[in-house]
C-alpha cells in the first residue's frame, strides 16, 4: 500500500506517491473549477501516470482555493477515483503549517505570486490573519513587489538607468504594463513576473531596500496580530526562497524569530506524512 501527496495551486500541481515517484499536472482548484472538469484531469493526467493506483491507501491533497464551501468539489472526484484510500483535502497553508514546523507551534508564512500567514499550534491553525489579495493586501508577495517596483520605476523613485535596463529586457512599454495589469486577467502573475528582474538588481540598495521594506510590511500587518512573537516565523515560497537574506533581514529588525525557509513544501509534506 501506498500513500499520494498533492501540493496544487492554480496553476501548477506537484504529485508524490510513495516511496519515490514525483510529477506535475496541471493545478486545481475548487473555487475556479467543476467536479467534472477536476475529474477529467484526474483521470487523463494523474491515474495513467500512478503507479499501482489501487494499492493507494490514503490521499492527501493541499490546495489553494480549498475552504469548507467548496472542499467537496475535490472530495467527491478523489474519493471516486481512490474508492479504497481514505481521501483528506485542505487548505495550501495547512500543507504549508505541516511541511514547515510538523508537530512544533510556529507561525508559517506563504510567499509566492500571494501571501498568506498562520499561527499554528503544531496540530491547528489557531488564526489567520485575511490576506485579501493583491489589490487590498497581499504584502511581501510576488504581485506585491512587482506593483511597488512599477510604481517607483515610473514615478521617479528609481534610477533612469534601471527603468531604460528594464523596459530594453523586458521588451514591455508603460502602456503594455497598464494594459497587463488594468485589462487583462491575471494581472496578479504578471506583476509577480517582475520579481526575477528584481531579484537581479539587489546589489543596488534602493532595491534591496524596497524588499525588506515590503517584508516588514507583511510582518506589521500579517504577524504581529497573533501577538507570538516567541514563535519562530516559517516560509515557504519561491519570493521566501529568492529572497531569503532580505526576508532574515527584516525578521531581524521586526524583533521575530527566523525558523526554515522553503522554496516548495512537498518534502516537508513527505517527510510529516512519513513519520
Amino acid at each position: 500500500m501506498s500513500i499520494l501527496i498533492a501540493d496544487s495551486g492554480s496553476t501548477k500541481t506537484d504529485w508524490w506517491q510513495s516511496p519515490s515517484l514525483s510529477f506535475q499536472t496541471q493545478g486545481l482548484n475548487p473555487f475556479h473549477q467543476s467536479c467534472e472538469e477536476i475529474t477529467r484531469i484526474l483521470t487523463s493526467d494523474v491515474l495513467p501516470v500512478l503507479s499501482s493506483p489501487n494499492d493507494i491507501e490514503t490521499v492527501f491533497f493541499y490546495g489553494s482555493g480549498v475552504r469548507a464551501e467548496v472542499r467537496e468539489v475535490l472530495l467527491q472526484p478523489l474519493s471516486q477515483l481512490f474508492p479504497k484510500a481514505c481521501v483528506s483535502v485542505e487548505s495550501d497553508l495547512l500543507g504549508a503549517a505541516r511541511a514547515l514546523c510538523g508537530d512544533e507551534a510556529g507561525i508559517p508564512c506563504i510567499l509566492g505570486t500571494g501571501s498568506n500567514s498562520a499561527l499554528y499550534d503544531g496540530q491547528h491553525l489557531l488564526a489567520n490573519t485575511p490576506p485579501l489579495g493583491y489589490i487590498l493586501g497581499d504584502e511581501g508577495s510576488g504581485a506585491y513587489l512587482g506593483a511597488t517596483f512599477v510604481n517607483r520605476l515610473f514615478k521617479g523613485s528609481l534610477p533612469e538607468s534601471l527603468r531604460d535596463v528594464f523596459l530594453a529586457e523586458s521588451q514591455l512599454s508603460l502602456p503594455d504594463i497598464i494594459r497587463r495589469v488594468y485589462r487583462e486577467p491575471l494581472a496578479n502573475r504578471f506583476l509577480a513576473s517582475l520579481s526575477p528582474f528584481i531579484a537581479k538588481h539587489l546589489d543596488m540598495i534602493e532595491i534591496e531596500q524596497m524588499v525588506v521594506d515590503a517584508f516588514r510590511l507583511f510582518i506589521d500587518r500579517n504577524i504581529r496580530p497573533y501577538s507570538s512573537s516567541n514563535l519562530a516565523v516559517h516560509a515557504v515560497g519561491s519570493v521566501a526562497h529568492f529572497y531569503e537574506r532580505q526576508w532574515q533581514k527584516a525578521l531581524e529588525l521586526e524583533g521575530m524569530k527566523r525558523g526554515r525557509v522553503l522554496r516548495c513544501p512537498m518534502a516537508g509534506l513527505i517527510a510529516y506524512h512519513q513519520r
